[in-house]
């Protein structure tokens, strides 16, 4: 009875965590806006900001995981899942920037929250994890949600933006499983090292787009860094570690839905009556897979 509910209890505080995560996630959009720079630039400081922060925490709190840091570090950087699953968060990151500059941003959203489906697969394949029941029904939902969301914005695009949507989907859901199969490392430690890829790759850009540096350019770089992708890849690395690799990104499947929220408070910006029901019903499938999955272990 102890076990279940210890089980129950570190399920509850990681769907938690990957909540907290997508609400993070979600305020990207916002404060992109507040930066006149390039994209490639954006996300190379973005995710150097980040890669210090985690940094910082591994050797603030060096037992938190398994030793001290170094130990820890080394110990992971020995698992093959801990390279691929940084190599492909850095691929979601800067795949998304690629294809938002070559298609309609709604269409990149649609083709990369397909994510669940090939997590689904990866699992499958990779950890023998057959999705419950509930996680099926909630993919329905969370499919025809985002077309809903999404319907008044979808634009015809360009076919290499929409392939590179859909490869970044494909790495996302990639990166969930990967990042379970690090059982004996740190998967924190993957979500850094993909934030060290990314900055390597994005902040070259600045000699060739350099930027007028500004206090609302650096205070929103500097929340982004911190938070958006910040602590928002620790909590994910902890929800990640007791919830399936479905689980996790329908949850994280909020984060299109409180994107247009937070441009609603600041900006009054009012979405369209379908987008409203395609969120409502993203919601929806989220709820039916938490709350299903503890009545039917109860």
């Amino acid at each position: 009875m102890s076990v279940n509910k210890s089980n129950n209890s570190a399920q509850f505080y990681g769907k938690l965590a990957v909540f907290f995560c997508a609400t993070l996630w979600s305020t990207s959009g916002l404060f992109i806006k507040l930066i006149d720079a390039h994209p490639f630039v954006i996300a190379g400081l973005r995710s150097f900001i980040a890669a210090i922060l985690m940094i910082s925490i591994r050797l603030a709190f060096p037992r938190r995981s398994s030793g001290p840091a170094a130990e820890s570090l080394k110990k992971t950087m020995r698992i093959p899942a801990f390279w691929f699953a940084g190599f492909a968060y850095a691929a979601v990151m800067i795949l998304f920037v690629i294809a938002n500059k070559l298609t309609a941003s709604a269409n990149v959203i649609l083709l990369q929250y397909s994510a669940p489906a090939w997590a689904a697969i990866f699992a499958a394949i990779l950890l023998h994890e057959k999705p419950a029941v509930e996680n099926w029904i909630s993919l329905i939902m969370v499919a025809g949600g985002l077309v809903l969301f999404f319907k008044d914005a979808l634009a015809a695009g360009s076919l290499l933006g929409d392939i590179l949507a859909v490869v970044s989907g494909i790495a996302l859901g990639a990166n969930s499983v990967l990042l379970k199969m690090i059982k004996d490392g740190n998967p924190a430690d993957g979500m850094l090292l993909a934030h060290i890829i990314t900055a390597v790759v994005g902040i070259p850009f600045l000699i060739l787009f350099p930027f007028a540096i500004s206090g609302g350019a650096t205070g929103a770089l500097l929340f982004m860094g911190i938070f958006q992708v910040g602590f928002a890849s620790i909590l994910y690395s902890y929800g990640i570690q007791r919830i399936s690799s479905v689980a996790a990104l329908i949850i994280a499947c909020i984060e299109p839905v409180l994107n247009p929220v937070w441009v609603l408070i600041v900006t009054g910006e009012k979405p369209a009556l379908s987008a409203i029901i395609g969120g409502a019903i993203i919601i929806a499938a989220v709820l039916v897979s938490t709350l299903t999955s503890v009545i039917r272990k109860r």
